[in-house]
């Protein structure tokens, strides 16, 4: 889509469609998603028509022919493979816990009498993960033409929040996404919604000519078809909620949806920010986060009123296909309710044994991924606090170096204080202070101050560093709004962004002789050493120069080099070798490596650059 207000425009009219005739949306919507695989299949058919077409018209013309030119008749049977190599992505399935048979069986009765209410297919696995939600997850079989794999993800903290007769709620409306039914087109264009964005997101991570050109398609198919299908997707949500109504009931269906948009809003706010805060006065990571979770679910709390009415009163937009909670009570006929915290949770009720054994291992895993980044913010918030206490002391009489300093440690150290006035003061100092104007910007948004904008495009201005994350926060700022025009500008600038930096990766990845700029490598004497003796583990080099290439767009301060090496001895391959050479060899950035006989243009401009050799005689 070119831009918001089209995409916008598109879903409104599609929306008037379906209301006006429902089958010739669904029906344009069907040819629609076999475009995709039409698309796909017809490209490989056709290399393929073209090779048997080239034999029969040369055995018509001439058999002896046909043996002079079989290298032809290879060449598009060579294109249709590498076109098969270039879409055939692997979907990988669900992480997280796989639930064992002899585990939990409480849980996996109820599971599947629901999954016989809601007439969904049978499950290849149930997962839990330490996340608050759950998923119906279809996983294709080449690429959805042989079928799904259906998986249910279920979140330990889910369970945690809810009682045993909401979190059936939830689990019958995951498996009403599997299109039980009568709704068995809407499960059909779901699954095929998901899996073409999966599609997008591994082709985005391959670099080759063939995934190219299904890149530029599906770049433009995939928005299209998401808009297309938007309307769909969120009838969907609604038909999924009447399918946990008709099983569980409407007023627990209800009640579940409130309280897992509570128990999100309870962690988001007070939950995770009372982690974050005890960073200050623990060394390390709390032991047993997710049982700690399991209180902050089960305590009352004074401002749940209050939240529930903010959630209330969302308004609903088109970057969710689910609707609001207050559109889907009012789906539901149901009117919003005080839910208190269940007596016992979905979890003490259905995992038995297996909770604590849940908890514990999620609650290491997380410890484990925040250990090193939590002991260094501990130690840093140590010295910020001396630090702070140091500035303080002559608050009145500080160098004009150091008010950004001190306006940043009263707002980290000093939740209760407004830090704006300070970053005012920093930046009426000194104007170039790019982390003062960003700071200062930040902080309006948050106020929905539409002054801080020209701050945050002040600190882009200053450092480009700090583009994509002020690009973020002037999106979701404008988004907030209601301002279409300044959020549609700034999506069209990070889309700008995005693509200068795929082009940028992509340029890391080949090499040209003839277009490529190449300086000289920039390394010091320890960056040398290290990499000769990479080089020397990597075995049979014989000589090695290294260059620099400069990569236009990129923004990442990330130098890459060029490495071009000669090979002593004899060696299988020429790529075994030089992957041993890529293994080996440590630079501080990245780095292709090339064989000197097998790039001998690219080699001599190389050698050109580098001068002496970094590896082997001169």
């Amino acid at each position: 889509m070119a831009s918001v207000a089209r995409y916008r425009g598109l879903v409104e009219r599609l929306e008037q469609e379906a209301q006006r005739a429902p089958g010739r949306y669904k029906f344009k919507l069907a040819l629609l998603a076999g475009l995709g695989f039409a698309v796909l299949g017809g490209t490989v058919l056709l290399a393929l028509g073209m090779s048997a077409g080239l034999v029969l018209a040369l055995l018509a013309i001439s058999p002896i022919l046909l043996v002079k030119l079989i290298k032809v008749v290879w060449i598009p049977v060579a294109f249709g493979w590498f076109v098969i190599k270039a879409i055939w992505v692997k979907f990988e399935p669900p992480t997280g816990h796989v639930l064992a048979p002899d585990e939990a069986p409480e849980l996996r009765a109820e599971i599947e009498r629901l999954r016989a209410q809601t007439q969904a297919p049978p499950l290849h696995d149930i997962i839990i993960d330490p996340q608050l939600n759950a998923g119906a997850a279809s996983v294709p079989r080449a690429l959805g033409l042989l079928g799904h794999t259906h998986y249910l993800v279920i979140g330990l903290p889910l369970m945690q929040l809810l009682s045993r007769e909401q979190f059936a709620a939830v689990i019958a409306h995951e498996f009403g996404h599997f299109g039980g039914g009568h709704g068995r087109f809407s499960g059909w264009i779901y699954r095929v919604r998901v899996s073409w964005y999966r599609f997008l997101e591994e082709l985005a991570m391959r670099r080759s000519w063939t995934t190219a050109l299904f890149r530029r398609f599906f770049d433009w198919y995939a928005p299209y078809f998401d808009a297309y299908s938007f309307v769909l997707a969120r009838a969907q949500e609604y038909d999924a909620d009447a399918t946990a109504a008709r099983v569980t009931g409407a007023p627990t269906m209800a009640q579940a949806l409130q309280r897992v948009g509570l128990g999100s809003a309870r962690l988001q706010r007070d939950f995770w920010p009372d982690v974050e805060r005890s960073v200050q006065t623990r060394p390390q990571p709390p032991q047993q986060l997710f049982r700690d979770m399991a209180g902050s679910f089960a305590a009352a709390s004074q401002d749940e009123p209050v939240r529930l009415q903010e959630l209330l009163d969302e308004a609903p937009g088109l970057d969710d296909t689910h609707p609001t909670l207050a559109q889907r009570l009012q789906a539901l006929g149901q009117a919003p309710v005080a839910v208190p915290a269940p007596v016992r949770s979905a979890a003490e009720d259905l995992l038995g044994p297996l909770l604590d054994s849940l908890q514990e291992r999620f609650s290491q895993e997380w410890r484990e991924h925040v250990a090193e980044n939590w002991r260094e913010r501990h130690d840093r918030h140590t010295q910020d606090v001396e630090r702070l206490a140091e500035l303080e002391t002559r608050a009145d009489a500080l160098a004009d170096t150091e008010l950004g300093e001190y306006a940043r440690l009263v707002e980290v150290l000093r939740p209760d204080a407004d830090a704006a006035p300070l970053y005012r003061a920093a930046v009426a100092a000194r104007p170039d202070d790019a982390l003062a104007q960003a700071r200062l910007g930040t902080l309006l948004l948050d106020r929905q101050d539409a002054e801080g904008v020209a701050y945050l495009e002040r600190a882009i201005e200053l450092d480009e560093n700090l583009l994509e994350q002020a690009l973020q926060l002037l999106a979701q700022y404008y988004r907030q709004a209601d301002d279409e025009a300044g959020f549609g500008a700034t999506i069209s600038r990070l889309r700008a962004l995005h693509q200068r930096r795929d082009v940028a990766m992509q340029a890391r990845e080949r090499v040209d002789a003839k277009k490529d700029r190449y300086l000289e490598h920039g390394l010091d004497a320890e960056a040398l050493r290290v990499a000769a003796d990479g080089l020397q583990r990597a075995g049979h080099v014989k000589q090695a120069w290294i260059a620099r290439k400069h990569i236009d767009g990129d923004d990442t301060g990330v130098p890459h080099y060029v490495v071009v090496v000669t090979l002593r001895g004899m060696a299988w391959t020429e790529d075994g070798m030089l992957q041993k050479v890529v293994d080996a060899l440590e630079l501080p950035g990245s780095f292709v490596a090339v064989h000197a006989s097998s790039q001998r243009k690219l080699a001599k401009r190389i050698k050109a650059v580098a001068g002496a050799p970094v590896y082997g005689p001169a």
